[in-house]
């Protein structure tokens, strides 16, 4: 199988990279500045046990790409810009005579529930991802993925359930190349376990690294009380924490990178990078969306969202706002 990997950040990047690095094809889809650096230098893929430079195979976009049957689009673009990617690539024809969207696997490794809903309005065969993989995009061209003995956990499964053949030899590959990669059939279970864990991100964003015991933790605390609470009152399963944090403990354990690159949270990223958006929409926002419908307020919520995306609009620093701030006003309100 070659794996075309779109959207070669920190997730896609990474995932690219081991692939690539234990024998496998790999394209890797990026544009702008970063897709110049990596077809200029390659990409410099930093990793516990040291910096190199990878001469991947690099396209701007599907039409620099001719489709193979054996070929596994795993989409890792920030859930805002799903809609464009999935309709860029579901028509374009596969060898054969087949179009993408008819008969490629498609594997959201994305933050957030959306994508594979969008997805499967034009992909047939989709796969959910929960993301586990700390990992850094901050300049063109370079990557960092931080953890050790294994570089992430990618826990796959068919959405909206079930395993097949094709995401078990997916899982192989990937086992193969520095990853675990559990094969579920309810991954949407984890996956919403995962946007609990997200919440971390946006506070993280919004107000600098989240200190125990002071007010960003009160803040994440609220956040997460709301979503726990709108996922219970939408009856939608999800893994315990205690769940995901084993997966974690026993698979990744972040280490300082010979580079000094810290595993900040993606949004944060974004807001660093002055990407000029981010994913809270997707998010917080799945909660305030799921409190609306459901009857159950969300204010730490929508407080949170609100603060991302002006700072993301504004080019406004990561860790700009005290989350006192935050707290002050919520309890005033």
């Amino acid at each position: 199988m070659r794996y075309v990997v779109v959207g070669a950040g920190a997730v896609g990047g990474s995932v690219g990279a081991r692939l690539y690095e234990a024998g496998h094809e790999v394209v890797l889809v990026a544009r702008g500045a970063h897709g110049a650096a990596l077809r200029e230098h390659g990409l410099r893929f930093t990793t516990p046990e040291g910096t190199r430079t990878l001469r991947i195979a690099v396209a701007a976009g599907p039409e620099d790409v001719s489709l193979r049957p054996d070929d596994v689009l795993v989409l890792a673009v920030k859930t805002q810009h799903t809609a464009a990617a999935l309709a860029q690539w579901a028509g374009r024809p596969v060898a054969g005579g087949s179009t993408a969207g008819e008969s490629l696997p498609l594997l959201c490794a994305q933050n957030g529930v959306e994508n594979e809903r969008l997805a499967l309005r034009s992909f047939r065969r989709v796969y959910g991802v929960c993301v586990i993989l700390p990992s850094t995009f901050l300049r063109p061209g370079e990557v960092t993925a931080s953890s050790a003995p294994y570089t992430g956990v990618l826990v796959l499964g068919r959405h909206p359930s079930g395993t097949d053949d094709t995401v078990r030899r997916i899982a192989a590959d990937l086992e193969g190349a520095v990853f675990r990669a559990p094969v579920v059939a309810d991954v949407p279970r984890f996956k919403y376990a995962k946007l609990l864990g997200n919440l971390a991100q946006t506070v993280e964003a919004v107000c600098g690294p989240v200190t125990p015991g002071g007010a960003s933790a009160e803040l994440l605390d609220r956040v997460r009380d709301e979503g726990t609470a709108v996922l219970k009152a939408a009856g939608i399963d999800f893994a315990p924490a205690a769940e995901l944090a084993v997966l974690r403990a026993q698979s990744v354990r972040p280490r300082p990178a010979p580079d000094g690159g810290a595993a900040l949270g993606s949004t944060w990223q974004s807001l660093a990078r002055g990407a000029g958006s981010a994913e809270a929409d997707y998010l917080n926002g799945e909660f305030v969306l799921l409190g609306r419908l459901h009857g159950v307020p969300t204010p730490a919520n929508e407080a949170v969202l609100r603060l991302v995306n002006e700072s993301a609009a504004a080019g406004r620093s990561p860790g700009a706002t005290p989350a006192e701030d935050i707290l002050s006003r919520l309890n005033t309100d």
